[in-house]
């Protein structure tokens, strides 16, 4: 049975101008370059800093008339905006959007340097070019560049030939056998640099092992432990190699040497990429001892209206009779007036939502900002943030994504300044990270031959004043990327 009925309930609804500013926020200083070009090229009312006054290159009255539109429903609206008597042609051209009154960067004299970008091939492109100048025959070379295609990043063909040959007869039409695919494959596995198109590391391993002089009696033990005793080689069984090589340990000790030189991810080796660089959001600026923090604003072009957009405002507000076009284009430039002083709006929230953040972790850490030493860190979790600046967890969690600061003791991530708390005998509350400093100076300190267990760990730990269990030791060894005593062993 159908009933109808009222219903009370509150919802809580983000404004286009508040989502705008939450996409804004999450941005590095990179991407929120590349943001603001994407709605200086959408919207014509919005202009760098130094562009040219004169009005854009498509006339407003153009744009208006390439839209496509509804008669009546247009002449309702534009009636509906000028019969709106909040609506007034000076809040458009005041002094805070004028074309010489709003400026982003505090920085805009200063000389803004560009990084030059190279040109680069992918190892795909570099590994075809290759195989073009050795294949025998056409087909030879739409197989090779099949195959060439399916390899990952690495260099590694992971793809089996069975499915490559079925690729090849459904999508080009053409036939041949494993017999074929492997001599092809092998062709490939010639190119350089060695061990590109293995299927596994034994193989890539193998391929670069063999490309070298095996007249040499280590080159021979090391291609024999790869392929015969590839498990106890990985797994650092060296007693177990040196008792069946019937070798002694400084012979086991060359070969390794010479194994872990090889390269285990070859197609890295001509990625010829333009290098990524580190573009910090915030700069820490020490005044004589004064600790100040700086936006790095010189990644974000100071924004201003549109001249030309704000005249033609003008000159309807003086119209005493405005026409019919008159009122269609200031319906359109309002619009675009609209979208630019929320951009900027937004924009200018998110330096100063920034800035408020950065300023709450200097203080919070400003013993390690003084002196760069890791274990001044204090326990910071985002609450704690949250709480000095009056901002919501989530906003401070946008700021800390993927944001750098430039110190003078090198260059960290947000994220680097906040981690979790642990109480010391004395009661004392220190950060997570002073005990991954002291784990990782342990472990580095550690005689090779006899590595430190997780329990040898938390033992000094403990001698330290850290009550620590063992699986919280080995949960910050492997959040340090550091493998377990018996994969640390060397001879």
């Amino acid at each position: 049975m159908l009933k109808q009925g009222l219903q009370q309930s509150q919802l809580q609804k983000l404004s286009p101008q508040q989502i705008q500013f939450i996409k804004l926020l999450q941005l590095n200083s990179v991407d929120i370059l590349q943001r603001i070009d994407q709605e200086l090229i959408e919207n014509p009312a919005l202009l760098r800093s130094g562009d040219e006054d004169a009005a854009p290159s498509e006339n407003p009255e153009d744009l208006k008339d390439n839209q496509e539109t509804d008669t009546a429903s247009e002449d309702l609206s534009v009636e509906d905006f000028l019969a709106d008597e909040s609506f007034d042609v000076k809040e458009y051209v005041n002094d805070e959007y004028d074309p010489e009154g709003f400026h982003l960067s505090d920085e805009g004299d200063e000389e803004k340097k560009e990084r030059p970008l190279t040109e680069s091939n992918s190892f795909h492109e570099e590994l075809q070019e290759q195989f073009n100048a050795i294949a025998e025959s056409e087909k030879e070379l739409t197989i090779g560049t099949q195959v060439i295609g399916t390899l990952d990043d690495d260099g590694y063909l992971r793809r089996p030939l069975e499915a490559i040959i079925n690729d090849l007869a459904f999508s080009l039409n053409i036939e041949t056998n494993l017999e074929e695919m492997k001599k092809v494959l092998a062709k490939i596995q010639g190119l350089d640099p060695a061990g590109i198109g293995a299927t596994n590391l034994q193989e890539c391993l193998l391929i670069q092992l063999k490309r070298k002089d095996q007249k040499l009696k280590t080159v021979q033990l090391a291609i024999r432990i790869l392929e015969d005793y590839f498990d106890d080689f990985t797994k650092k069984h060296y007693e177990k190699l040196v008792k069946v090589l019937k070798i002694n340990e400084t012979e086991l000790k060359e070969c390794i040497t010479l194994i872990t030189k090889l390269n285990p991810k070859p197609g890295e080796a001509i990625d010829n990429s333009a290098t990524q660089y580190i573009t910090p959001d915030f700069l820490l600026i020490d005044q004589d001892g004064k600790l100040s923090i700086s936006l790095n604003s010189r990644n974000a072009p100071d924004l201003r209206i549109s001249r030309s957009y704000l005249e033609t405002l003008k000159g309807y507000d003086e119209a005493k009779n405005p026409t019919r076009e008159q009122k269609e284009t200031v319906q359109f430039i309002k619009q675009k007036l609209d979208s630019a002083r929320w951009f900027i709006d937004s924009i200018r929230q998110r330096h100063q939502t920034l800035l408020l953040t950065m300023n709450a972790i200097l203080n919070y850490q400003k013993s390690f900002f003084e002196e760069g030493d890791e274990t001044r860190l204090k326990p910071m979790i985002l609450k704690d943030i949250a709480e000095k600046t009056g901002l919501d967890i989530s906003t401070i969690s946008r700021v800390a994504n993927s944001k750098y600061i430039q110190t003078d003791f090198g260059v960290f991530p947000l994220k680097f300044f906040f981690s979790e708390g642990i109480s010391t005998d004395e009661g004392e509350e220190v950060s997570s990270r002073e005990v991954k400093k002291i784990l990782k100076d342990a472990i580095e300190a550690e005689d090779k031959a006899r590595p430190l267990p997780d329990e040898k760990l938390m033992d000094i730990l403990k001698e330290k004043g850290y009550n620590i269990a063992r699986r919280t030791v080995a949960k910050y060894r492997e959040q340090m990327n550091i493998p377990v005593a018996r994969l640390r062993k060397e001879i």
